[in-house]
């Protein structure tokens, strides 16, 4: 196996050798042990599965969340020679087909899927009747609740892999601290022995901190980049300070785009291929641009805004200097920063009420059931992420079974005119494509179809108006956009784990808990901006990894040098806590007394009043009103008192 691996490893890979850790992990994986390989950015964690899956036999099964990364890594793979495959929701129905055939017959060595497939009961079954030899499962960190980017599908992953008898299973990450590299192990029974952790000490990355006012950070941050006209990433909080800054730099001569979540689509990839072919020297984004972004020339990552986490800070600051030579990390350090990320804290804590609401709806439904995640947040006033949560802990209670997802409604446009579509086939046939056409409530340029409904008007099974739908789009005579995706469930038969009190409870105190860490995480940010010791040490520890000396190139060790860190702490500039004024206070007072149903609690409220969206206030389009937002600079925990006392 040692000649195999390497001679894989060379003449596939085209590698003379394995880096820090590499083989450690394939090592085990290729004796059935599941591993966790837990290496900082671009430090090679994909080879790890990669080259094992040529050697195992059947199929490696890749948990992947980002379709962008699959499709770089299945086609770069293809380039090698390696059957690999992907599914994911921009494939054909055709596409999908081809895929599965080749699973069936055998012809693939690795599929990449997203971890929402695995709630697919169909795919599960498809999966039971292959040899699936490995599971890899990208940013593993997700699993844990410990975490600073907690995704609840991947709850269920560990639970899918034990169903399926699927091990060994490889668990990769780039940023986990001691608590969530535990939750890891424990949930894919990773021995101690197999947790395979390389240095996070990249010594060509130095640490900046740059203490500063609010209203000086734009003239601070313009004159690093004059003085360093390099490949440059800004990062910042929110949309529409992505915006403002890449205006202000653009004013000032620098070569800058914006890049957010907000933007059209056709607008972020152009921003986004020009920063990484050079075109634009800086590149002003929320964390919207993160992964997959692999240019070896960066030469500055800035944090303009303070990140939420040291997590989000590695994660970003890591993606300077991969080629190795020198780079800077610095982080505009502003304590008023500190309200806004609170506020958006606590934004995501459902109010008692509401929860209860929706853990009574789920528990009141007939055995089998489907449901809307934006019906239900509109109507619970609940974000769509949290309701996700509740399913998945529901499910890991053996409460509900996910049976899969399919979709309520479809959008289709002819692209031929119809009778030249309806010529090639029998008379049969085309009465029934004239019908089910016209089913359809006709638009400008698209005809929308509920396929229940359309079912039922023409007296056909949903299967035939689906196929029909699909051989369609194979055919290339229409064009075919499913939407309103809605799930199915199964109510397990246990009744006595239905209690929709304690359910209640449980999940009150789950997302209280988790309120309170991602607080004391955004504490420990602050921690680190004042830290006068090294900046690099300290930041190892929190990841658990000991330095055994300063770096010698942060800015502790370069004031400790000079002699120009005289106090115990650095001090970060913080305007001063604002008191509410009169006009606020009538203000809260009015909206109390308009009783907007949206408004009804107090922590609704509060997050309205600290500029804050919900599905409700969203949907009656509260937003709109001058009092959103009023008061998004004062801490929501005062606001929240505040309303309390008024109501």
């Amino acid at each position: 196996m040692d000649d195999a691996l390497l001679t894989t490893l060379r003449h596939t890979f085209g590698h003379a050798g394995f880096r820090p850790g590499q083989e450690q992990v394939m090592r085990g994986l290729l004796a059935g042990r599941s591993t966790l390989a837990l290496f900082p950015t671009s430090a090679g964690k994909s080879l790890c599965y990669q080259l094992p899956a040529l050697l195992l036999e059947g199929v490696t099964l890749v948990i992947s969340p980002l379709i962008a990364l699959m499709k770089d890594q299945v086609q770069s793979l293809r380039r090698r020679g390696i059957a690999a495959a992907r599914l994911d929701s921009s494939l054909s129905a055709s596409e999908v087909q081809a895929v599965f055939d080749a699973l069936q017959q055998g012809q693939l060595k690795l599929l990449y899927i997203a971890p929402e497939r695995l709630m697919n009961e169909a795919f599960l079954e498809r999966l039971k009747g292959l040899k699936v030899s490995l599971m890899a499962v990208d940013e593993a960190h997700c699993i844990s609740e410990w975490g600073h980017n907690f995704r609840p599908e991947y709850l269920r992953l560990a639970k899918v892999a034990e169903e399926l008898s699927i091990r060994p299973v490889l668990a990769l990450t780039a940023t986990a601290t001691p608590d969530v590299a535990q939750d890891i192990c424990r949930a894919f029974a990773i021995a101690p022995s197999d947790h395979v952790q390389t240095s996070f000490h990249r010594p060509n990355l130095h640490f900046r901190i740059t203490p500063c006012t609010a209203a000086e950070r734009k003239r601070v941050l313009t004159d690093l980049l004059k003085a360093r006209p390099e490949a440059a990433i800004v990062y910042v909080t929110l949309q529409h300070t992505a915006e403002e800054v890449a205006t202000h730099l653009q004013q000032q001569g620098i070569d800058a785009l914006a890049y957010h979540a907000g933007l059209p689509d056709e607008y972020r990839h152009a921003a986004q291929d020009a920063f990484m072919g050079g075109q634009t020297q800086v590149i002003v984004a929320t964390i919207a641009f993160g992964m997959g972004i692999d240019k070896a020339d960066i030469r500055a990552v800035y944090h303009y805004n303070l990140p939420k986490t040291l997590e989000n800070y590695l994660q970003e600051a890591g993606r300077a200097g991969r080629d190795g030579q020198p780079a800077i990390c610095e982080m505009l350090a502003c304590g008023d920063d500190r309200i806004v990320l609170e506020n958006f804290t606590y934004g995501d804590t459902p109010t008692p009420l509401a929860l209860r609401q929706l853990v009574d709806h789920l528990l009141r439904q007939g055995r089998e059931f489907d449901l809307s995640l934006y019906e239900l947040s509109q109507a619970t006033d609940i974000r769509p992420l949290v309701i996700e949560t509740v399913l998945t802990q529901l499910e890991l209670r053996g409460v509900l079974r996910p049976l899969g997802t399919f979709y309520a409604s479809y959008q289709f446009r002819l692209l031929e005119p119809e009778a030249r579509v309806l010529a090639g086939h029998k008379p049969e046939r085309q009465a029934f494509l004239r019908r089910l056409f016209a089913a359809g409530a006709k638009g400008t340029k698209w005809t929308t179809l509920n396929p229940d409904e359309a079912a039922e008007a023409l007296g056909e099974a949903r299967e035939r108006v689906l196929k029909a739908l699909t051989w369609l789009e194979e055919a290339g005579e229409i064009e075919l956009k499913p939407s309103k995706p809605r799930q199915r469930y199964r109510l397990c038969d246990d009744r006595e784990q239905r209690d929709p009190e304690t359910i209640s409870q449980e999940m009150q105190a789950l997302f209280t808990g988790r309120e309170l860490r991602d607080l004391q995480r955004l504490d420990k940010v602050l921690t680190l901006a004042e830290h006068r010791g090294c900046l690099t040490r300290w930041l190892l520890r929190y990841f658990g990894e000991a330095l055994d000396h300063d770096c010698g190139t942060c800015t502790s060790c370069q004031e400790n040098k000079t002699g120009a860190a005289a106090q115990a702490t650095r001090e970060i500039p913080c305007m001063p806590t604002l008191s509410f004024d009169s006009q606020q206070l009538e203000a809260i007072r009015r909206l109390v007394q308009e009783r907007h149903p949206a408004l009804r609690a107090p922590r609704q409220l509060a997050r309205f009043l600290c500029g804050l969206t919900s599905p409700a206030t969203s949907r009656a389009r509260l937003t709109q009103l001058d009092t959103f937002g009023l008061l998004e600079r004062m801490p929501f925990a005062e606001v929240l008192a505040q309303v309390e006392t008024t109501l």
